[in-house]
């Protein structure tokens, strides 16, 4: 028996899934209702908790406060060393726990109050393919006076970000690796990563920029040399996290980066980029 005709597109990722009525993207957190694809995962919450500024990581973003945290579910990368994969590779459950716009505006303005919370970060999971919960919470939180920071691997359509950029006070973007074919290994667009880092920093969005450095997939010198050279061309100030590889999900196979290769990658990058930092050692 042959499957469904598709009769719906979904815009929110290069990957434009076509789908029949009732099925999910490979998002997975995104389904076609009535001819149109809409967030399966609106309100569905994964986590939440008030993390520290630098755990997202920017570091240069108002040091030392912290922000209420929130994820949700799924992903439309497909990254093999995923350290999130029982969130970002699944639906939301049965029992997933639900919050509204409201909901969480109101927390992150108690939160300030006690705790001198900065505002609301998206995070955790891919929080872009829920954008249009992303957007109804950070139109609450900007008129509330707080921020408002995505944590994203970018790799969203053009649209997705411009309607977000207004909203958004930081963002740190996985930067995964140098090229299209190192995307091609872990599902995603390189060019729309890119794209995505320079029209948030061209909006004035304070940009910071990791990368998990996987050995003998991104830690040649030249990988590290092209990351830093694109991000320069933006501005020699954008920070640069490289940051240390552990096993995870499906490549316990490749060992941990070692230190000393984070150490050399980070000299490289420092020939272009000002501030260049290293995580997970």
């Amino acid at each position: 028996m042959s499957d469904p005709a598709p009769t719906a597109v979904c815009p929110v990722c290069p990957r434009h899934c076509h789908l029949a009525e009732g099925q999910l993207g490979a998002c997975r957190a995104r389904r076609a209702e009535k001819g149109r694809v809409v967030p399966a995962a609106y309100g569905q919450i994964s986590a939440l908790a008030l993390d520290p500024i630098e755990k997202k990581p920017l570091a240069f973003f108002h040091p030392g406060r912290p922000i209420l945290s929130v994820g949700f579910y799924g992903c439309n990368l497909h990254c093999p060393f995923c350290q999130n994969h029982d969130i970002s590779q699944t639906a939301a459950p049965p029992s997933a726990r639900t919050a509204t716009p409201e909901d969480l505006a109101a927390l992150a303005v108690r939160l300030a109050g006690s705790d001198g919370n900065l505002g609301l970060a998206y995070t955790y999971n891919e929080p872009l393919v829920a954008w249009e919960f992303v957007r109804d919470c950070a139109q609450l939180v900007r008129a509330r006076g707080l921020l408002n920071v995505l944590v994203s691997n970018g790799v969203a359509s053009p649209s997705v970000v411009d309607a977000l950029a207004p909203l958004l006070d930081a963002a740190n973007i996985d930067l995964k690796g140098p090229s299209q074919a190192y995307y091609d290994w872990v599902g995603g667009d390189f060019a729309a990563a890119c794209r995505t880092i320079a029209t948030l920093h061209a909006a004035g969005v304070h940009i910071e920029v990791t990368t998990l450095v996987v050995p003998g997939r991104n830690d040649a010198d030249s990988d590290v040399d092209a990351i830093a050279s694109f991000l320069a061309s933006l501005s020699p100030d954008i920070p640069l996290h490289l940051t240390r590889y552990f096993p995870r999900h499906r490549t316990l196979d490749i060992p941990p980066t070692p230190p000393t290769t984070l150490h050399r990658l980070a000299a490289v990058a420092r020939r272009r980029l000002a501030r260049v930092l290293l995580g997970n050692l």
